[in-house]
């Protein structure tokens, strides 16, 4: 939340830097790179407490429906491949970062390397595996009695 908000105040000064500053204003370029850069470190970081809170889009019509003995064995079937998935994802993102960061690439405005952005997935992907692994060992119940939105207007 606190990374949201600090976009949200970065990009309003940039939108009143540019009706009132004049040539002043391009001293905040590096603003809208900054706040592009966190949005995607938001999404990422979002991943995991996502799953864990029970908001990735699911079809649980037939999960629900099967005995719980089946249902247990499907949930845990479903926890270690989310698990082993995300993982071979934040894998592949450790290549890709070191790929970028020996190419040189830095961002225009904030001269930071570009290799660092793309930790982000393999940071959102390495909290995604942890939830699945904390969900695996019944730390955490993601398939819990979460109530949508829905079922409560109801």
């Amino acid at each position: 939340m606190t990374l949201f908000l600090v976009m949200v105040i970065l990009f309003f000064g940039n939108v009143v830097a540019r009706e009132i500053g004049g040539s002043f204003a391009s001293k905040f370029a590096w603003i809208e790179e900054a706040v592009r850069f966190m949005n995607i470190f938001l999404v990422f970081i979002a991943l995991g407490l996502a799953l864990e809170k029970g908001r990735h889009v699911g079809i649980d019509t037939l999960r629900d429906r099967l005995p719980p003995k089946l249902r247990t064995v499907l949930l845990k079937v479903i926890d270690g491949a989310g698990f082993m998935f995300s993982t071979y994802l934040a894998w592949l993102g450790i290549g890709l970062v070191k790929f970028v960061l020996m190419t040189g690439q830095r961002s225009p405005t904030l001269d930071l390397p570009v290799g660092w952005v793309y930790s982000a997935p393999v940071i959102g992907f390495g909290l995604l595996a942890l939830r699945f692994a904390l969900s695996f060992f019944g730390i955490i119940d993601r398939f819990g009695t979460h109530q949508t939105s829905i079922e409560a207007e109801h």
